[in-house]
């Protein structure tokens, strides 16, 4: 990526907006006074990716940190210098990277971090809540504790009733064996992704694409990768056929330059790519250009009611409505903190 001017002020912000979720931004300063943001959020090494974020002073490595922890400072920095470039040039960031294919970006909602009341019914609330909204597809995480996470499922699959695909996310929580086991299970309950089941490890590879070719057969996406770095990272991936989805992070695979190369590669290889997008506002609004940017049109995760601080501290950031989001203007994170 072509910076131009070299930033002047680097700072990285800690933003503790609920007792788990600290979200780290990256704002960096040109020497005209134009300020571009970017967010490089990782749970429990926000300390570590702030210190980075501030030891790369604005200027990028030569290439993508192969560490989660330089990842994202990378990856946030990348993003920032993003920004200046469009707010510079007077543009939509969406037009620098390659021009939006369309004006509004389909969202589906990821209401797990949200939902406070871990109970099978507080899933189901919340599902309702958002299919409500519009919200065309609804993601969970309900095996945080196991012996409950099949009621959470029945629960949140009721509440919907059709009106909404239902997406699990298993957060690497199973063996292969069980893994099986909670994939019929999935499917019987009417899930439609099944997102990160076993460890991605290379000694898994095979494991996961035996569980890509039940899930297919039972009608299911098998989706991963959300903390890949790289289009080397993704490489072997694509390669051997393990997902139907990958989720690229904007936060963590090296910025966006990055993920419209594993967006290219994907395509070659006949999978789908739907950003990974649990996080603050920062990421979302670069998330939002870039998935208008793809040709792939798969719906965008988006962090629904985690914390009202999410808009609060974007002013200017549009919620979603019907459940899409326009393209973000740009916008200045506000707080003591900034």
């Amino acid at each position: 990526m072509n910076t131009g001017t070299p930033a002047t002020t680097v700072r990285a912000i800690a933003a503790r907006v609920t007792p788990r979720t600290t979200w780290i931004f990256a704002r960096v300063s040109a020497a005209d006074g134009t300020v571009g943001w970017g967010e490089g959020t990782l749970e429990g090494r926000g300390a570590q990716v702030a210190a980075a974020i501030e030891a790369f002073g604005g200027r990028l490595p030569a290439s993508i940190p192969q560490n989660l922890v330089e990842a994202a400072a990378y990856s946030a920095t990348e993003q920032a210098l993003w920004d200046l470039r469009a707010r510079a040039a007077g543009r939509p960031l969406a037009d620098l990277l390659g021009g939006a294919r369309r004006s509004r970006v389909a969202l589906y909602a990821n209401i797990n971090r949200g939902t406070t009341d871990r109970t099978a019914e507080g899933f189901a609330r919340r599902a309702r809540e958002a299919v409500a909204l519009g919200f065309g597809a609804i993601k969970i995480a309900p095996f945080d504790n196991m012996e409950e996470g099949y009621a959470r499922i029945a629960a949140a699959a009721e509440a919907i009733a059709g009106r909404a695909e239902l997406q699990v996310d298993c957060h690497w929580r199973f063996d292969p064996t069980k893994a099986h086991e909670a994939l019929a299970e999935c499917a019987r309950l009417g899930v439609t992704w099944f997102e990160c089941p076993i460890p991605e490890v290379p000694e898994n590879y095979p494991a996961i694409k035996r569980l890509r070719a039940k899930a297919n057969a039972a009608g299911m996406r098998l989706a991963g990768a959300e903390s890949f770095i790289g289009a080397e990272g993704f490489r072997p991936l694509l390669e051997q056929g393990l997902y139907d989805v990958v989720m690229p992070d904007v936060k963590y695979a090296g910025g966006l330059a990055e993920c419209l190369r594993i967006a290219e590669l994907a395509a070659r290889h006949g999978c789908a790519i739907s950003l990974h997008n649990p996080s603050g506002p920062v990421c979302h609004a670069h998330s939002v250009h870039l998935s208008a940017a793809l040709e792939s049109g798969e719906r965008l995760e988006y962090q629904h009611g985690e914390t009202p601080k999410f808009f609060d501290i974007a002013p200017g950031l549009e919620a979603p409505a019907g459940g899409s989001a326009a393209l973000p203007a740009p916008f200045d994170i506000k707080g003591d903190f900034a």
